[in-house]
């Protein structure tokens, strides 16, 4: 079952001869728990792809439906709790607010909707995470992948439609870089969450589904890695 449709989006900065696409005329969809990786050189426009797919920036042209959902028919303070809902974004600096402990990180966007805290599945993402014993923790007294642990925990409190991570190995060594690797996998699995990723190591790539390469904008490249 498709969750996530893309027809042809386009992201146009400057204007006449400074004009610069940075995403161009993009089309393409994903199955309800597919893992992507979208891989690219620097300035290919996967980061803008990935926001624009979040509802995070507006395109030029085009269209995003997530869960049959036009989101940009939406109007900025619907747009705003759809994404809460129904899109986890995990980045490669965390965003953690440095006077929450990790349980509070983590339970925001609940608290923000107004919603109650399942106990039970909140024990089950810090127990996945490994970070039962790290709850009452503040951000700066944990390391950078027990914070990005916590970002990934954030992201899927409200067991959103989709998750999109925006290079979040980008700040870890090889070791912790797998292990979050690892995690998000596993929340593929476990949870049935479909998965994008946007990275620049093709061995974290090859973990995925599925790749798109971008360049200049476009998709050059859409290729099966496991059926």
């Amino acid at each position: 079952m498709e969750i996530l449709r893309v027809e042809n989006l386009s992201k146009l900065y400057g204007s006449d001869a400074t004009q610069v696409k940075a995403v161009d005329d993009v089309s393409f969809s994903v199955k309800r728990g597919e893992f992507i990786a979208i891989i690219g050189a620097s300035g290919s426009g996967k980061s803008t792809l990935l926001h624009m797919i979040g509802g995070v920036d507006r395109p030029t042209a085009g269209k995003v439906f997530i869960e049959d959902t036009d989101i940009y028919q939406l109007s900025e303070t619907n747009l705003a709790i759809f994404r809460r809902r129904q899109v986890g974004l995990i980045y490669q600096f965390y965003n953690l607010l440095p006077i929450l402990n990790v349980e509070e990180n983590i339970t925001l966007p609940l608290l923000l909707d107004g919603k109650k805290i399942e106990q039970d599945f909140f024990n089950e993402l810090l127990q996945t995470l490994n970070l039962t014993d790290r709850a009452n923790h503040l951000p700066n007294e944990l390391s950078g992948g027990e914070q990005q642990r916590v970002s990934i925990g954030r992201s899927l409190i409200n067991r959103p439609a989709i998750v999109l991570a925006d290079e979040p190995t980008g700040n870890l060594d090889s070791i912790n870089s797998q292990e979050i690797i690892d995690l998000l996998k596993l929340s593929n699995k476990r949870y049935q969450q479909t998965l994008i990723i946007i990275t620049h190591d093709q061995e974290i790539a090859l973990q995925a589904d599925r790749m798109l390469t971008l360049a200049d904008g476009r998709i050059v490249k859409d290729e099966v890695i496991r059926p």
